[in-house]
């Protein structure tokens, strides 16, 4: 028996939502694939742990998107146990939502060890490295205007002289700008890329903040409005 009046808002609501939650799925799939090229192409971050993030970001994008097509089709077809099924999983996908809160609030200062290791592994491994390598290096301090780790003294061990920096530390970069001028304030940058980077890192997290805010409070309405379905369709069936 088709749901009829209030109940028929209901079910488009419940459709709207997970339609809302399928594109937020696509979403998460997106923004951990570019995290994760960001990481280990961009930033060189070779740490197996730093993956975590983005990986967790892409599942759940995944489960999400599952779970939201599931929605979808028990709303339209209004079917009682494909609702039951959605609300059911989508709760347990709150619950896991903010449990990875909790575990990234624990271990946030992780991420500053891992920044730095990478950030010291980069350098150390410059001069040996592949030309691509170096180009990421050199792309990574021109873009956040930065040089070494916590500053441009980092790159003393570059050359045998100890006062030189690559190129890419250059304020206005040019062939040899970077020679003899490491300590020169009006010609390198001696902000750290450490430094740099949690500054960017940081500069995001109120956006992701908000972010999670605004989807925790989607998907628990989503829920609400499934529940609402459910007791509407099972109602209909006692009706009969």
């Amino acid at each position: 028996m088709p749901v009829e009046g209030g109940l028929k808002l209901v079910k488009y609501l419940v459709f709207f939502f997970n339609f809302i939650f399928w594109l937020c799925g696509i979403a998460l799939i997106v923004v951990g694939v570019l995290v994760q090229v960001s990481l280990h192409n961009t930033l060189n971050i070779k740490d197996a742990s730093a993956s975590g993030a983005p990986i967790l970001l892409i599942s759940l994008g995944v489960i999400v998107f599952l779970i939201a097509f599931f929605g979808c089709c028990g709303a339209w077809k209004e079917n009682f146990c494909m609702i039951t099924m959605f609300s059911i999983l989508m709760s347990l996908i709150i619950i896991a939502e903010i449990a990875a809160a909790i575990v990234g609030y624990i271990y946030r200062g992780k991420v500053t060890d891992v920044v730095k290791d990478s950030l010291a592994d980069m350098i150390s491994n410059y001069n040996t490295s592949s030309p691509e390598f170096r180009d990421a290096v050199d792309k990574l301090q021109q873009d956040l205007k930065c040089c070494g780790v916590n500053s441009s003294a980092d790159w003393r061990s570059y050359t045998q002289e100890g006062d030189t920096v690559p190129d890419s530390c250059c304020i206005s970069k040019s062939q040899g700008c970077g020679q003899g001028t490491m300590s020169d304030a009006s010609k390198v940058f001696q902000r750290g890329c450490q430094q740099a980077v949690e500054a960017v890192l940081k500069a995001n997290v109120k956006w992701i903040i908000v972010a999670a805010l605004v989807i925790a409070v989607l998907q628990i309405l989503g829920v609400v409005f499934a529940c609402l379905l459910m007791r509407g369709i099972r109602s209909g069936y006692e009706v009969m």
